[in-house]
């Protein structure tokens, strides 16, 4: 009993194409012709076509199925490995469920991690957002943490409303007393939270790589007047009695 390339790919469930393509990478044996020039395979070419298919819907590629070879019915070692791999990504699709759920259940933004995106309020300016999803990429994770405690238990300053409405053109007078009176609420939430006076240590690419970031994300978000503000709070800070600092705008 012999098939053609057609009644073996419909045998084993599987494209013309696919067949073709087993052959093209080394998966599958060149069958004998019949004397019209056909292809005639036999069970032997089924079975092999039949575990391909089995193996790749089981997930592997087929660069592993060639890998593995002929021989090899039952590859321990590329099972379990397999086997892992598929446990890791079940793990990760269940904890993006759980993010997804969270996500919806509480209209949350989807550009912030859920430690943070469940501590951003619609009072939280557009700059201050972008500042802070910016930052969970290069904090360390001591900082980190310290950002999202304050976040989650922050209740907001009138003083922070005036800098977040801040006109670019606004005069000197105006910026020096909103960074005096903003100062004292800032080096509260430094006492609360002391991680925050070092945001750049342990940073997972390096603290020359966060403290360049971070500076760049502060001077685009940020207008010239604002700029000016968060320059004179950080001097404020760094005052003998202050031992804190602003992320830099520098």
């Amino acid at each position: 009993m012999a098939w053609s390339t057609r009644e073996i790919a419909e045998l084993a469930g599987t494209s013309l194409r696919a067949v073709r393509h087993y052959h093209e990478v080394g998966l599958l044996a060149e069958p004998e012709r019949r004397a019209n020039g056909y292809k005639q395979y036999g069970v032997a070419h089924l079975i092999r076509v039949l575990r391909i298919k089995r193996l790749t819907d089981l997930g592997f590629s087929l660069s592993q199925i060639v890998d593995m070879g002929d021989a090899d019915d039952h590859p321990d070692d590329a099972l379990r490995a397999l086997d892992a791999e598929l446990a890791a990504t079940i793990e990760r699709l269940q904890l993006a469920r759980v993010e997804l759920a969270l996500i919806m259940r509480q209209s949350l933004p989807t550009d912030l991690p859920p430690e943070f995106a469940s501590a951003a309020t619609a009072e939280m300016s557009d700059a201050d957002r972008s500042l802070i999803t910016v930052m969970t990429r290069v904090l360390g994770s001591a900082p980190r943490q310290a950002y999202a405690d304050m976040l989650q238990n922050y209740t907001g300053d009138p003083v922070g409303k005036e800098f977040d409405t801040l006109p670019a053109d606004a005069d000197e007078q105006t910026r020096k007393d909103v960074a005096e009176r903003w100062a004292p609420h800032v080096r509260k939430l430094f006492d609360e939270h002391p991680a925050l006076r070092a945001p750049h240590v342990d940073a997972p690419h390096g603290e020359e790589f966060a403290r360049k970031t971070i500076g760049k994300a502060v001077r685009d978000l940020y207008n010239p007047a604002q700029l000016d503000v968060l320059r004179r709070v950080d001097a404020l800070l760094t005052e003998p009695r202050a031992n804190g600092r602003l992320p830099s705008v520098e």
